[in-house]
């Protein structure tokens, strides 16, 4: 069986620093190793205007910001299938045709759900498209087959509602069509979820406490400059806590011991750093410069292609438009394969009509 990768973003503004240790930079490396047949990477468009209805503009404008950002970490579209969602038709009618192997229950069970729901405040009002979702993720990733879907722990809830899914189908009409798929998570536990740089668990441009991947260098610098660190670390010389501690937390996500000899030798690695500060002696601004230094690295030829393709707008719609056409041919042939096993592909079905024939002429 073919290894086949989906995944993707929600459109609602550009892409920061928690996408890229969480799922970007991963994703290159799946890409560039070799051991997948086909990837998928989905701008989840409609998805996102399931809270984002009366506001379209917004997910309109994005769509280019996050293509760009998609190219600038360095995802290939020789490669990479980067497509939009809403374009891809027929995920919207695998999505009807699903939801009457769900009941409301199963999706109110959903913790994932839950919680997205109290994040926007959706208790006493909830937008059926909203609440219904899960069903549209299974059928994005059932769409293509998907065998692997990164994603971090807190979507585990959504594959196994996926997986759910696919056994009612196959069951239900007694076909192997749909494949269940198997979640990848981040094998770093500090990449699962960057938290803000107030120090808050989730990082959003909508709060203010992203740095984005677009951001320029004095952007960045200023933003590292207000970051949350310890509020008991008055003096250099006090001690100073690492829990919930921002600076630290980035630096454990991006610092390296290379990066260490090229702009702070004072310290081997990044245990030997932690272990002054924890002491006393080590001054909270010395730790940002340095997380400065670390991220501009990181984020330099980022911003370089980024660049370059800034220059040709019509080019990046067009792989865009490419990848969604690729994406669209393997949707619809799924779908052509259900509505088989369904019985509902009426114009399709030969012995159907021939049958049908024999039994008026009878």
């Amino acid at each position: 069986m073919s290894k086949i990768i989906l995944t993707g973003d929600r459109p609602t503004g550009r892409l920061h620093l928690g996408h890229y240790v969480g799922s970007l930079k991963r994703r290159v490396q799946l890409q560039n190793s070799g051991e997948y047949d086909k990837i998928f990477i989905m701008i989840a468009d409609a998805q996102a205007l399931t809270d984002n209805f009366d506001n379209p503009d917004k997910i309109r404008d994005n769509i280019i910001e996050v293509a760009l950002d998609y190219l600038s970490v360095g995802l290939d579209p020789a490669k990479t299938n980067m497509f939009i969602q809403s374009v891809v038709t027929e995920l919207t009618e695998l999505t009807f045709y699903y939801a009457n192997l769900v009941t409301v229950s199963r999706l109110e069970r959903n913790p994932t759900v839950k919680t997205e729901i109290k994040m926007r405040n959706f208790e006493t009002s909830i937008p059926v498209g909203f609440f219904t979702y899960p069903i549209s993720q299974a059928s994005d990733i059932t769409a293509f087959k998907a065998t692997t879907v990164p994603v971090g722990e807190d979507q585990l809830p959504m594959i196994e509602q996926t997986r759910e899914i696919v056994r009612k189908f196959n069951a239900t009409y007694n076909a192997e069509v749909l494949v269940e798929p198997d979640a990848l998570i981040p094998e770093n536990a500090t990449c699962s979820r960057l938290p803000g740089t107030d120090g808050k668990a989730k990082m959003s441009k909508s709060l203010g406490n992203c740095i984005c991947l677009s951001d320029s260098e004095e952007e960045l610098n200023k933003k590292v400059m207000d970051m949350y660190t310890d509020p008991l670390h008055l003096k250099v010389s006090d001690p100073g806590h690492l829990e919930g501690n921002a600076v630290f937390t980035y630096l454990d996500a991006f610092a390296t011991d290379d990066d260490f000899a090229e702009f702070l030798p004072d310290y081997k690695n990044l245990d030997e750093m932690k272990a002054h500060y924890t002491s006393g002696g080590l001054g909270d601004m010395k730790c940002k410069r340095f997380l400065m230094a670390v991220l501009n690295k990181e984020l330099a030829p980022i911003r370089a292609r980024r660049k370059e393709y800034e220059k040709d707008i019509p080019a990046v719609y067009d792989i865009l438009r490419k990848g969604t056409e690729v994406a669209r041919a393997e949707a619809a042939q799924t779908l052509s394969e259900v509505k088989a096993a369904m019985r509902i592909n009426y114009f399709d079905d030969e012995a159907l009509i021939q049958g049908q024939q024999a039994r008026f002429n009878s």
